[in-house]
Formats: structure tokens, sequence, C-alpha cells
């Protein structure tokens, strides 16, 4: 039953927004498949230094990439049997139910709400909601945004629980950080919050922004699976991929070379 409302959800999304695939064409990668095509096809972001981005020669880059390569190589043998699909906070559900990729790596943090639609890997890093506000700006407390301008990104965890703290903030959304930070220094808005580990990226490169210490949430990401019986073995295959490069040291190794405590 759950299965056919999830398909049902999918379609009317698709529906609504005129693009992907009809609902017959709608696939569930297994594990199998994967293996028989011998390629994983993963949703990363592009706009999300140090997690996820283009590098200077145009490739795929940072730790979420990174993770998705170690997968490939743990279940097919080789770094390079992967396939990255760009995606953001809105629409990576979206390409997930669509069949046009097999997970998501892409900062997605595990909620309650989430899990009611997605399964989840284990979590291999831990963030938490952090504000990010202009070097200039006096705001130093999650309070002091009441009366003020917030920018959160569609499809984050950000929204909830920034109008649970602050019912007074005025909300401002947008589809991608790029549109947001570039909000954030126009003056459209007083914060940007969202993730800690996203915005110390933007703040690492831009001194006319600063994010503020402390945090107020804490966010498990996870890789992230369409609901159901059918991503079983594919969950256990990753599992046992974060466990080994985890027990290994490596993906600590790999967050120090990004930058990421």
């Amino acid at each position: 039953m759950l299965k056919k409302v999830l398909l049902l959800l999918c379609f009317v999304v698709l529906t609504c927004c005129g693009c992907g695939k009809k609902t017959e064409e709608i696939t569930v990668n297994t594990l199998n498949e994967i293996t028989k095509r011998d390629e994983i096809i993963v949703g990363v972001k592009t706009d999300t230094y140090p997690f996820g981005y283009y590098d200077e020669k145009g490739h795929f880059a940072g730790y979420d990439a990174t993770l998705a390569r170690l997968i490939a190589r743990g279940i097919l043998g080789s770094d390079k049997k992967v396939k990255f699909v760009p995606v953001t906070a809105s629409d990576r559900m979206m390409k997930l139910y669509s069949g046009d990729i097999d997970m998501i790596i892409a900062t997605m943090s595990v909620t309650p709400k989430r899990q009611e639609i997605l399964d989840f890997s284990a979590s291999y890093y831990t963030a938490g909601q952090a504000i990010l506000v202009r070097s200039d700006s006096n705001i130093k407390t999650l309070k002091e945004l009441n009366g003020k301008r917030a920018i959160i990104i569609f499809g984050s965890t950000s929204e909830s629980s920034l109008r649970t703290a602050v019912p007074n903030v005025g909300i401002i959304g947008y589809k991608t950080y790029t549109d947001a930070y570039k909000a954030l220094k126009a003056g459209k808005a007083d914060a940007i919050v969202s993730d800690d580990t996203i915005l110390l990226g933007l703040a690492l490169k831009d001194d006319s922004v600063k994010l503020l210490p402390k945090r107020y949430t804490k966010e498990l990401y996870a890789v992230a699976f369409r609901k159901g019986s059918e991503s079983k073995e594919l969950i256990k295959a990753v599992n046992k991929v974060i466990e080994i490069e985890t027990k290994n040291g490596n993906l600590i190794k790999i967050r120090n070379s990004f930058g990421i405590k």
C-alpha cells in the first residue's frame, strides 16, 4: 500500500512539474540491476562546497562525491563506475523516485518526516544548523532574527526548525545555495540558516560574510534510497562500505582533506 501511495505521489509531483518520466517508466534500481548495469548513478549537489561542487576542471568534487566513488569501488570494484547527476535540495527526491538516480548523496539529513518516504543508510557525517550573516551584521543569536529576514533552501530542514524557534522571522526561500548566497550579499535578507558545513564552505572563501559559532540542531547525513524492500540489499551493500571506510580511517582522512571537521 505504501509503495502505491509513494508512486502516486511521485506521479503527481512529476506531472505538476511537467517533467520526468511517466509512472509506467519509473523503475526501482535494485542492487542486482546496478550490478548488471555495472554503474551506480548518484545524485549529488554542485553548490555546497566542500560536500558537493565542481572543481577547477569541471569535475564533480567534494566529500559526498568522494563517498560515492568509494561506494562504487566497494560494490562494483572501481571508483570510476559511478555516474553523477546534479541535484538540488528541492528536486533530489523527485529524481530519486523518477528512477533517474539510484541514490542520493547530497548533504541529506535524516528526519522522521523523511523516513516516512525514504530509506537511509548508516550516517556518514553529523552536521548542525547554523547562521551565516554579513561581516558587518550585529546579529549574534538565532533569537535576534525575530522581525528580520532569513534565507532557507527549499527542501532543506531549516524552515521548520526556524519557524519553531523564531516565529516572527520573515523567511525567504531559494532553490540553490548559490542564489541564496547572492541574495544575502545583495542585502535581500539578514542571514542564511542552513547546515554549518555548507555555510562554512561559503565563509572560508569570502571574508565579507561570517559564520556564527553556535549550532542549533544535530543533523545526521546519510545516503537516501527509495522506500521499500527493493532497496534492502543495496542499503546493506552501502552500509558495508561505510563501515569499512569508517573503521580504516578513510572517511576521516577524506573529511580532513576537504577541511571538514
